[in-house]
């Protein structure tokens, strides 16, 4: 089952950039993309567990900010070496101003 639980102000994270969203010992990357929607990431790196809230985010890709390795935070998928694992995804959304996202419990 999941529940939404409120990260942020979308204000809070600039387009084209992420916030790290840490809640019950797990750690999240969430996303603004260009055209302002969200997405949810696992936080760290799938090849040096680096947080990718620290990367660089263009367009819908996030560089992981060690090796320079990129992932597409819309499906998770690794898309430049060296990560070969993709992220694992959650869903996001924006609800009067806030960020919320979906975690399993």
């Amino acid at each position: 089952m999941s529940s939404w639980i409120t990260v942020c102000g979308l204000d809070d994270i600039e387009q084209e950039g992420a916030r790290r969203f840490d809640h019950e010992g797990r750690t999240y990357a969430v996303f603004r993309s260009p055209d302002d929607e969200v997405f949810c990431t696992d936080g760290l790196c799938t090849h040096e567990a680096v947080h990718l809230a620290d990367g660089l985010v263009m367009d819908y890709e996030v560089e992981c900010p060690k090796h320079a390795g990129a992932f597409d935070y819309r499906t998770g998928a690794a898309k430049r070496l060296p990560p070969c694992v993709n992220l694992k995804t959650y869903p996001a959304k924006v609800e009067s101003g806030a960020v919320l996202i979906a975690i399993s419990q």
